[in-house]
């Protein structure tokens, strides 16, 4: 019975189409093929199409479609929502060059899609944005964030907001990062030692999105998403030496030296430390009390969140010295 109802289910979507802006990362990826499975016809809007070769495998033939969107293009996105039933917008940027910069791509961006959403008499847009963000925050992406949240509700009134914690996963830019570091450096810095963490999953927060984007929670409400565990950023640097079998001494960063070494590398064509990380890691990136309250969290879309226990052994061997062929410590 279940069969015959997924099946009526995925023929009715294939009617439905969903515009995916920002669609070819992270966790765009886990998304497309969730809805691809689902039976959605899928317009991916992403910068550079070429590079998104990889989402066509994830849909039958046809059924993913990658167009050449900018954010800060109003009519490169009023071209990707056109006709669209559905308009999630995911995009994002872990750190500012060129053109692309916080307020250009979290705030005028997403009024940008809000507006084109609205224009084009889309049904539902969910909008991701990131827990922490504020526009009292020292950070200037939690601040461009809670700007671009204003402007989507200003401009589409019922949008889904989703506001992820830290997310985690094979590609994640989270441990892959301090499972690096804890490669190449003897000392394993720490920085924000005592600051609070709540890593989700990337493929809860892609069934979040999904739910969100089948009506299966209430429109003009910003919904936040953490995972099974809260830990200190000390806590989860003893994880990533835990999981790659390593023995490096663990070191608190003094936050001032380490905002030097940041304004530095943040030069770098692909730094992997910026003076926004720096302040991001010093806060603590939580569930809020008020939204446990509500039950806007994970429970509003009927998802247990994964433990980092369950995820993390299965990717994290690659940063062992032996990679997948590290024997486990004797018991």
């Amino acid at each position: 019975m279940n069969t015959h109802m997924s099946t009526d289910q995925n023929l009715s979507n294939q009617k439905k189409l969903v515009t995916i802006i920002g669609g070819s990362g992270f966790v765009g990826t886990q998304l497309v093929q969730k809805m691809a499975r689902l039976g959605y016809r899928i317009r991916v809007g992403v910068r550079r199409p070429d590079l998104a070769g990889h989402l066509l495998p994830l849909g039958g033939v046809g059924q993913v479609l990658p167009l050449q969107v900018n954010v800060r293009n109003a009519q490169s996105v009023a071209r990707a929502v056109a006709g669209a039933d559905t308009v999630i917008n995911l995009a994002g940027i872990w750190y500012e060059h060129g053109k692309q910069k916080f307020e250009a791509v979290h705030t005028k961006g997403s009024a940008n899609v809000a507006k084109a959403a609205t224009n084009a008499g889309v049904q539902t847009l969910v909008h991701v944005s990131e827990i922490g963000a504020d526009t009292e925050s020292e950070s200037a992406d939690l601040v461009s964030r809670a700007l671009g949240e204003k402007e989507v509700f200003a401009a589409f009134p019922k949008a889904v907001i989703l506001r992820p914690a830290t997310i985690f996963g094979s590609d994640d830019r989270f441990f892959n990062l301090f499972g690096s570091w804890a490669r190449m450096f003897p000392v394993l810095p720490v920085i924000g030692a005592s600051s609070k963490q709540q890593p989700v999953f990337v493929g809860d927060v892609a069934d979040a999105i999904v739910g969100a984007a089948q009506g299966n929670v209430k429109g003009a409400k910003i919904y936040e998403l953490g995972g099974a565990d809260v830990e200190t950023m000390k806590e989860l640097m003893q994880r990533v030496l835990h999981e790659s079998q390593r023995t490096n001494p663990l070191i608190n960063a003094p936050t001032g030296l380490t905002k030097l070494k940041a304004r530095f590398m943040q030069i770098l064509p692909n730094p992997w430390l910026t003076l926004d990380m720096v302040e991001k890691m010093n806060l603590d990136i939580v569930v809020s009390e008020d939204a446990i309250k509500e039950k806007r969290t994970l429970m509003a879309f009927g998802i247990k969140p994964k433990t980092m226990d369950a995820i993390l052994p299965t990717y994290m061997w690659r940063f062992c010295k032996h990679g997948q062929f590290e024997r486990a410590p004797a018991e």
